[in-house]
């Protein structure tokens, strides 16, 4: 047993319960879309699912405080979930499957529990500090980073070239992928998720938010790997993520260092 078993636990119902309304509205022909006004979509399944998870927090962990993408910072207490309900949502607007619901608790600012449910995939990722990181519920599996040690055999996954040329990095992202073995734009967490797995090397990210990298942060350190901001600081506090199998992590410091 380890501290956050309990909230491990729970964030896996949590889990449970927002599969089971997302992929009832996956693919829905009345699926309700709208655009908030950072020009992004929204649709009823990302409400519905944040508001089911704020529920069942607000029943069993009633002291917590709550950051969720959809509806704001609800509380402020030492010990907060960050939810992201449909990380994702352009894909899942068009049917494509690559999606999550992405539920963290942070303590005091720093993410000890992370979960990553792809149910349109059939796949889910875990971890608690100092539980490791595991994927396939069916017959769990310990999840490790690769051991690639140099960028000349690394796999890059980059996620989307806007935000690199949005953040004036589109120069860093061509070197980048000069100097690399494969990159790739897998998208959304499932790179993140893939890097755990020891599949990609690295991932890197601009114009993030902290419900876009919290539940990325424990799966991928208990799994071996560092996660920080381009810039080098810990955490999901910083607008950009650069994950590594940590073989890799001072050399794209370097390479991505103003």
């Amino acid at each position: 047993m380890t501290r956050y078993d309990d909230d491990l636990a729970l964030a896996l119902r949590l889990a449970d319960a927002a599969d089971a309304i997302s992929m009832a509205r996956f693919g829905a022909q009345d699926l309700e879309i709208t655009t908030k006004a950072d020009t992004t979509h929204v649709t009823d399944a990302d409400r519905a699912v944040e508001q089911r998870i704020r529920a069942m927090l607000a029943e069993e962990r009633p002291d917590d405080a709550i950051l969720g993408e959809e509806f704001g910072t609800e509380g402020d207490a030492p010990r907060q979930w960050i939810v992201d309900p449909i990380d994702g949502t352009a894909h899942f607007l068009r049917g494509a499957p690559i999606w999550a619901t992405l539920i963290a608790l942070a303590v005091e600012g720093r993410p000890v529990v992370g979960v990553v449910s792809s149910p349109a995939l059939g796949a889910r990722w875990w971890a608690a500090e100092g539980s490791g990181a595991w994927t396939d519920p069916a017959a769990p599996r310990r999840l490790r980073v690769s051991g690639v040690a140099s960028l000349a055999n690394a796999v890059l996954s980059y996620n989307a070239i806007q935000g690199w040329d949005g953040a004036g990095r589109l120069d860093d992202l061509i070197g980048l992928q000069r100097d690399v073995w494969r990159a790739r734009s897998y998208g959304d967490a499932w790179s993140y998720m893939l890097l755990a797995e020891g599949k990609v090397d690295a991932v890197a990210e601009f114009d993030l938010k902290p419900y876009d990298m919290a539940a990325l942060v424990p799966v991928i350190e208990e799994a071996g790997g560092r996660f920080t901001s381009v810039e080098g600081h810990a955490g999901p506090w910083h607008g950009s993520a650069l994950a590594t199998n940590g073989a890799l992590h001072e050399a794209l410091l370097e390479r991505l260092a103003r």
